[in-house]
């Protein structure tokens, strides 16, 4: 099923209540091939994970955390580190009931969880763009299945978001595919997010685009802001091209080895 979710007034949060709980359906209603991992579809390319090679301890997944995160080269040339480069792992983002981004603990369903930040430099005629990657551990798939379901209920809920101090997202439109869906068929379940980025130092609207994809007990994550002189295309390339990366280092990291 694709869901196409329109940022809008806080009439929809009854909408945003659905998508959570057909979430949750999918994660009962199909058998779990990892075993005690949760349950939740495949996608068309499958791979088999190896049980022995998943993370169930908090030292196993910042291990998988760290072999799996994007680094610069991961989005392509011209991308470099931010300052402060990682996030604290005792933290993660809260979209609050203010619609304000917060650092909190991790919830009690997280093994590990890591940010990253990167930019590509402004140039003549162009200003900065701004990039995160995160990736988290889950104890089971369903819980990992639970945060794209919140995910999508928070882009019902707030149409209109701050990220930090003098930086705000709005005008979203999120869409939803599960894994062999379309062309999607990297992950088990795929939320991608459009809207405008407005910020003090870099001015606006410029696009924003971010992207979540969740395969067995992990979820990876891109954010790409824009800034003068930059298209859509190009920040929807460097999300997608790391996103990608990470999948694929994912993938590596607990497929049953030959």
């Amino acid at each position: 099923m694709t869901v196409l979710l329109v940022g809008c007034s806080g009439a929809e949060d009854d909408r945003g209540e659905t998508e959570k709980r057909d979430a949750s359906t999918r994660a009962s209603a199909n058998p779990d091939p990892g075993g005690g991992t949760g349950s939740g579809p495949s996608p068309e390319k499958t791979f088999v994970p190896d049980p022995a090679r998943l993370p169930k301890t908090r030292a196993e997944a910042r291990d998988l955390v760290d072999r799996v995160i994007a680094d610069p080269d991961s989005f392509g040339p011209g991308v470099v580190k931010r300052s402060p480069y990682e996030s604290d792992p005792a933290t993660w983002p809260v979209l609050g009931e203010d619609c304000v981004w917060q650092q909190r603990k991790p919830a009690s369903s997280v093994l590990a969880t890591l940010t990253r930040s990167f930019e590509v430099p402004a140039e003549p005629g162009k200003g900065p763009m701004r990039l995160a990657a995160v990736v988290t551990v889950h104890r089971t798939r369903e819980d990992a299945t639970w945060e794209m379901a919140e995910s999508i209920e928070e882009s019902m809920r707030c149409p209109t978001q701050q990220l930090s101090e003098g930086e705000q997202i709005g005008s979203m439109i999120a869409a939803a595919l599960l894994g062999g869906e379309g062309l999607q068929t990297a992950s088990e379940d795929s939320l991608n997010e459009m809207g405008e980025y407005r910020s003090s130092e870099l001015g606006g609207p410029h696009p924003y685009f971010w992207g979540q994809a969740q395969t067995l007990q992990f979820t990876v994550a891109v954010t790409g802001k824009g800034a003068k002189g930059r298209t859509e295309r190009e920040i929807e390339d460097l999300v997608a091209q790391a996103q990608s990366v990470m999948l694929v280092r994912l993938e590596s990291a607990v497929e049953k080895q030959s």
